[in-house]
């Protein structure tokens, strides 16, 4: 796949999300996605990752700005950088209590792409930095 190909798959990827439309962010995905949080779970297959996108429409709600793509020369890997403006809605076990915080919190993705398809997004954010930003 070419490197512009990649781009554009993520891009897609991440313009369903900022739009709230899961469904459009499964279509990216293969049926194996492999989806690691450097701060929490690691979770395989679509199902799964619907699940986790229930959750999080529910308990957050973020935009993702200041979006950069990158990919390599061949399309099997790509990252992205940005930051996600978010709302802290539904309280997360052992997290602190949601009431509406706001927060501010650069963070990126990386991809590897197989058939045209994401096959694994590994995400990563300071965790610490959010817990600090919805305890204040």
């Amino acid at each position: 796949m070419p490197r512009a190909e990649t781009i554009a798959l993520i891009r897609r990827y991440y313009d369903a999300f900022n739009a709230g439309r899961p469904e459009e962010m499964l279509a990216c995905l293969t049926d194996d996605i492999e989806h690691r949080v450097n701060e929490g779970g690691h979770r395989i297959g679509k199902a799964k990752f619907a699940e986790f996108c229930s959750h999080m429409g529910v308990s957050y709600r973020e935009q993702l700005r200041d979006m950069v793509i990158f990919a390599t020369d061949d399309g099997s890997r790509g990252a992205a950088e940005f930051v996600v403006h978010g709302q802290y809605l539904k309280t997360d076990p052992g997290l602190p209590e949601a009431k509406g915080q706001t927060y501010i919190l650069p963070a990126g993705g990386f991809f590897e792409v197989r058939d045209g398809l994401i096959s694994r997004i590994t995400t990563f954010y300071n965790l610490n930095d959010w817990i600090r930003q919805v305890s204040q």
